[in-house]
Protein backbone atom coordinates (compact mmCIF):
# COMPACT_ATOMS: atom_id res chain seq x y z
CA UNK A 1 0.00 0.00 0.00
CA UNK A 2 1.69 3.46 -1.25
CA UNK A 3 0.21 6.31 1.11
CA UNK A 4 0.77 9.62 0.08
CA UNK A 5 -0.01 12.65 2.90
CA UNK A 6 -0.15 16.56 1.61
CA UNK A 7 -0.95 19.80 2.75
CA UNK A 8 -2.01 20.91 -0.32
CA UNK A 9 -3.28 24.67 0.73
CA UNK A 10 -5.92 24.59 -0.89
CA UNK A 11 -7.55 21.93 -3.13
CA UNK A 12 -9.08 23.85 -5.21
CA UNK A 13 -5.47 26.27 -6.27
CA UNK A 14 -3.78 22.79 -6.39
CA UNK A 15 -5.76 21.53 -9.08
CA UNK A 16 -5.06 24.41 -11.10
CA UNK A 17 -1.81 23.95 -10.77
CA UNK A 18 -1.32 20.09 -12.40
CA UNK A 19 -2.30 18.45 -9.00
CA UNK A 20 -4.51 15.61 -10.50
CA UNK A 21 -1.36 14.39 -13.44
CA UNK A 22 0.90 14.68 -10.84
CA UNK A 23 -1.27 11.89 -8.80
CA UNK A 24 -1.58 9.75 -11.68
CA UNK A 25 2.33 9.79 -12.16
CA UNK A 26 3.15 9.09 -8.81
CA UNK A 27 -0.15 6.43 -8.27
CA UNK A 28 -0.39 5.80 -4.93
CA UNK A 29 -3.22 3.78 -3.35
CA UNK A 30 -4.14 6.27 -0.90
CA UNK A 31 -4.11 9.82 -0.22
CA UNK A 32 -4.25 12.07 3.07
CA UNK A 33 -5.12 15.59 2.43
CA UNK A 34 -4.81 18.73 4.43
CA UNK A 35 -6.18 22.19 4.46
CA UNK A 36 -8.03 21.58 1.61
CA UNK A 37 -10.29 25.06 2.17
CA UNK A 38 -13.04 24.06 0.43
CA UNK A 39 -16.66 22.02 0.73
CA UNK A 40 -17.64 18.89 -0.92
CA UNK A 41 -20.28 20.49 -2.86
CA UNK A 42 -17.74 23.04 -4.38
CA UNK A 43 -15.24 20.42 -6.13
CA UNK A 44 -16.28 18.52 -8.86
CA UNK A 45 -16.05 14.89 -7.34
CA UNK A 46 -15.90 13.72 -11.02
CA UNK A 47 -12.23 15.00 -11.72
CA UNK A 48 -11.03 12.26 -8.90
CA UNK A 49 -12.64 9.76 -9.98
CA UNK A 50 -11.57 10.06 -13.42
CA UNK A 51 -7.95 9.91 -12.09
CA UNK A 52 -8.56 6.52 -10.17
CA UNK A 53 -9.75 7.47 -7.07
CA UNK A 54 -13.04 6.43 -6.89
CA UNK A 55 -13.91 6.59 -3.55
CA UNK A 56 -13.01 10.00 -1.96
CA UNK A 57 -14.37 11.64 1.62
CA UNK A 58 -14.20 14.80 2.29
CA UNK A 59 -14.38 16.19 6.00
CA UNK A 60 -14.33 19.90 5.58
CA UNK A 61 -14.25 22.91 8.09
CA UNK A 62 -17.55 24.81 9.49
CA UNK A 63 -16.13 27.81 8.34
CA UNK A 64 -15.40 28.28 4.54
CA UNK A 65 -12.09 28.27 2.94
CA UNK A 66 -10.30 27.47 6.00
CA UNK A 67 -8.66 24.28 7.10
CA UNK A 68 -10.46 20.70 6.20
CA UNK A 69 -9.40 17.18 5.51
CA UNK A 70 -9.73 14.05 2.61
CA UNK A 71 -8.84 10.71 2.12
CA UNK A 72 -8.98 9.36 -1.61
CA UNK A 73 -8.41 6.00 -2.29
CA UNK A 74 -8.40 3.27 -5.02
CA UNK A 75 -10.31 0.78 -3.40
CA UNK A 76 -13.48 1.06 -0.73
CA UNK A 77 -12.59 1.41 2.97
CA UNK A 78 -14.18 -0.61 5.15
CA UNK A 79 -15.01 1.80 7.45
CA UNK A 80 -14.90 6.02 6.94
CA UNK A 81 -14.91 8.18 10.48
CA UNK A 82 -14.98 11.49 10.02
CA UNK A 83 -13.49 13.54 13.20
CA UNK A 84 -12.80 12.40 16.52
CA UNK A 85 -16.11 12.95 18.64
CA UNK A 86 -14.33 16.08 19.98
CA UNK A 87 -16.01 19.07 19.05
CA UNK A 88 -13.80 21.75 18.66
CA UNK A 89 -11.34 19.51 16.72
CA UNK A 90 -14.37 18.58 14.20
CA UNK A 91 -15.71 22.00 13.70
CA UNK A 92 -12.26 22.67 12.34
CA UNK A 93 -12.24 19.65 10.22
CA UNK A 94 -8.61 18.19 11.69
CA UNK A 95 -9.18 14.24 11.36
CA UNK A 96 -10.57 11.49 8.99
CA UNK A 97 -10.00 7.84 9.27
CA UNK A 98 -10.29 5.39 6.98
CA UNK A 99 -10.05 1.38 7.60
CA UNK A 100 -8.58 -1.57 5.33
CA UNK A 101 -8.44 -4.36 6.54
CA UNK A 102 -6.27 -4.72 9.91
CA UNK A 103 -4.79 -1.19 8.78
CA UNK A 104 -6.03 2.31 9.81
CA UNK A 105 -4.90 5.33 8.00
CA UNK A 106 -6.06 9.05 9.14
CA UNK A 107 -5.49 12.18 7.51
CA UNK A 108 -4.66 14.76 10.21
CA UNK A 109 -3.80 18.49 10.29
CA UNK A 110 -2.85 19.86 13.49
CA UNK A 111 -3.03 23.72 14.26
CA UNK A 112 -0.34 26.28 13.99
CA UNK A 113 0.48 28.32 16.85
CA UNK A 114 0.57 31.46 15.04
CA UNK A 115 -0.65 33.94 17.97
CA UNK A 116 -1.04 33.18 21.76
CA UNK A 117 -4.44 32.35 21.47
CA UNK A 118 -4.03 29.69 18.42
CA UNK A 119 -0.80 28.85 20.38
CA UNK A 120 -3.23 27.90 23.69
CA UNK A 121 -5.47 26.13 21.11
CA UNK A 122 -3.18 23.59 19.88
CA UNK A 123 -1.17 22.98 23.07
CA UNK A 124 -4.90 21.47 23.95
CA UNK A 125 -5.66 19.62 20.75
CA UNK A 126 -2.15 18.17 20.93
CA UNK A 127 -3.00 16.99 24.52
CA UNK A 128 -6.87 15.80 23.63
CA UNK A 129 -5.03 14.48 21.12
CA UNK A 130 -2.80 12.09 22.44
CA UNK A 131 -5.20 10.91 24.99
CA UNK A 132 -7.85 10.05 21.61
CA UNK A 133 -5.23 7.75 20.01
CA UNK A 134 -3.84 6.21 22.76
CA UNK A 135 -7.57 5.10 23.38
CA UNK A 136 -8.10 4.26 19.49
CA UNK A 137 -4.77 2.14 19.32
CA UNK A 138 -6.83 -0.45 21.60
CA UNK A 139 -8.91 -1.48 18.48
CA UNK A 140 -7.06 -0.18 15.83
CA UNK A 141 -3.07 -0.92 16.38
CA UNK A 142 -2.41 -1.01 13.79
CA UNK A 143 -2.54 3.13 12.69
CA UNK A 144 -0.17 5.39 10.80
CA UNK A 145 -1.23 8.77 11.00
CA UNK A 146 -0.17 11.35 7.93
CA UNK A 147 -0.21 14.86 7.83
CA UNK A 148 0.46 18.34 8.67
CA UNK A 149 1.95 18.09 12.41
CA UNK A 150 3.18 21.75 12.39
CA UNK A 151 5.98 20.99 14.38
CA UNK A 152 9.53 20.14 13.54
CA UNK A 153 10.84 17.72 16.18
CA UNK A 154 14.46 18.18 16.24
CA UNK A 155 16.96 20.78 15.08
CA UNK A 156 18.09 18.45 12.09
CA UNK A 157 14.21 19.42 11.23
CA UNK A 158 14.37 22.53 10.32
CA UNK A 159 16.86 25.35 8.86
CA UNK A 160 17.73 27.66 11.52
CA UNK A 161 17.85 26.06 14.94
CA UNK A 162 18.96 28.75 16.80
CA UNK A 163 17.35 31.73 15.40
CA UNK A 164 13.70 29.97 15.33
CA UNK A 165 13.87 28.57 19.09
CA UNK A 166 10.91 30.62 20.10
CA UNK A 167 8.86 30.72 17.31
CA UNK A 168 6.07 28.38 17.75
CA UNK A 169 6.12 25.00 15.53
CA UNK A 170 9.86 24.60 17.22
CA UNK A 171 9.02 25.42 20.66
CA UNK A 172 10.40 23.55 23.11
CA UNK A 173 6.96 22.28 24.22
CA UNK A 174 5.94 21.17 20.76
CA UNK A 175 9.00 19.60 20.80
CA UNK A 176 8.30 17.55 23.46
CA UNK A 177 4.78 16.67 22.60
CA UNK A 178 6.09 15.04 19.45
CA UNK A 179 8.49 13.75 20.77
CA UNK A 180 6.23 11.82 23.21
CA UNK A 181 3.73 10.89 20.78
CA UNK A 182 6.46 9.04 18.82
CA UNK A 183 7.52 7.49 22.30
CA UNK A 184 3.61 6.20 22.98
CA UNK A 185 4.51 3.51 20.30
CA UNK A 186 4.96 5.26 16.87
CA UNK A 187 7.70 5.97 14.54
CA UNK A 188 8.51 8.68 12.40
CA UNK A 189 8.50 6.53 9.20
CA UNK A 190 11.40 9.19 7.33
CA UNK A 191 13.59 9.26 10.16
CA UNK A 192 13.56 5.41 10.10
CA UNK A 193 15.09 5.60 6.64
CA UNK A 194 16.56 9.10 6.12
CA UNK A 195 18.50 10.58 8.69
CA UNK A 196 20.42 13.47 6.99
CA UNK A 197 19.81 17.03 7.53
CA UNK A 198 18.21 19.26 4.61
CA UNK A 199 15.00 16.93 4.24
CA UNK A 200 11.97 19.54 4.89
CA UNK A 201 8.40 19.45 3.61
CA UNK A 202 7.53 23.16 4.33
CA UNK A 203 8.96 26.74 2.83
CA UNK A 204 7.86 30.23 3.44
CA UNK A 205 6.60 31.96 -0.03
CA UNK A 206 8.69 34.96 1.46
CA UNK A 207 12.58 35.14 0.77
CA UNK A 208 13.29 32.37 -1.90
CA UNK A 209 13.14 30.06 0.78
CA UNK A 210 11.98 26.99 -0.93
CA UNK A 211 14.78 27.70 -3.89
CA UNK A 212 17.16 28.36 -1.17
CA UNK A 213 15.64 25.15 0.86
CA UNK A 214 15.31 27.29 4.10
CA UNK A 215 12.36 24.96 5.21
CA UNK A 216 10.70 23.09 7.61
CA UNK A 217 9.81 19.39 8.27
CA UNK A 218 6.18 19.55 9.42
CA UNK A 219 5.01 17.15 7.45
CA UNK A 220 4.65 13.19 9.09
CA UNK A 221 3.99 9.53 8.61
CA UNK A 222 3.71 8.37 11.84
CA UNK A 223 3.50 4.83 11.88
CA UNK A 224 2.58 2.48 14.86
CA UNK A 225 5.17 0.26 16.14
CA UNK A 226 3.37 -3.22 15.45
CA UNK A 227 3.52 -1.94 11.95
CA UNK A 228 7.31 -1.74 11.43
CA UNK A 229 8.31 -4.66 9.91
CA UNK A 230 5.99 -3.93 7.59
CA UNK A 231 6.96 -0.32 7.00
CA UNK A 232 8.90 -0.61 3.50
CA UNK A 233 9.00 2.67 2.31
CA UNK A 234 8.83 6.70 3.54
CA UNK A 235 10.17 9.48 1.71
CA UNK A 236 9.87 13.32 0.97
CA UNK A 237 7.95 14.02 -2.55
CA UNK A 238 9.65 18.00 -2.78
CA UNK A 239 9.87 17.81 -6.75
CA UNK A 240 6.03 18.47 -6.34
CA UNK A 241 5.05 22.29 -6.57
CA UNK A 242 1.47 22.19 -5.79
CA UNK A 243 1.50 24.31 -2.43
CA UNK A 244 3.89 26.07 -0.13
CA UNK A 245 4.34 22.35 1.60
CA UNK A 246 5.06 18.93 -0.75
CA UNK A 247 4.18 15.63 -0.05
CA UNK A 248 5.36 12.34 1.55
CA UNK A 249 5.47 8.80 0.73
CA UNK A 250 4.98 5.97 2.88
CA UNK A 251 4.75 2.34 1.70
CA UNK A 252 4.11 -0.53 3.79
CA UNK A 253 3.04 -4.13 3.17
CA UNK A 254 -1.02 -5.46 3.57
Amino acid sequence: MKIVSYNVNGIRAALKKGFLDWLQAVDPDVVCLQEIKAMEDQLDLSLFEEAGYAYNYWHSAQKRGYSGVAILSKTKPDHIELGTGIDYMDFEGRNLRADFGDISVMSMYLPSGTNLARLEHKLTYMADFQTYIDGLRKTRPNLIVLGDYNICHEAIDIHDPVRLKNVSGFLPVEREWIGSFIDSGFIDSFRQFNTESDNYTWWSYRANARNNNKGWRLDYGMVAEPLKQRLKRSVILSEAKHSDHCPILVEVTL
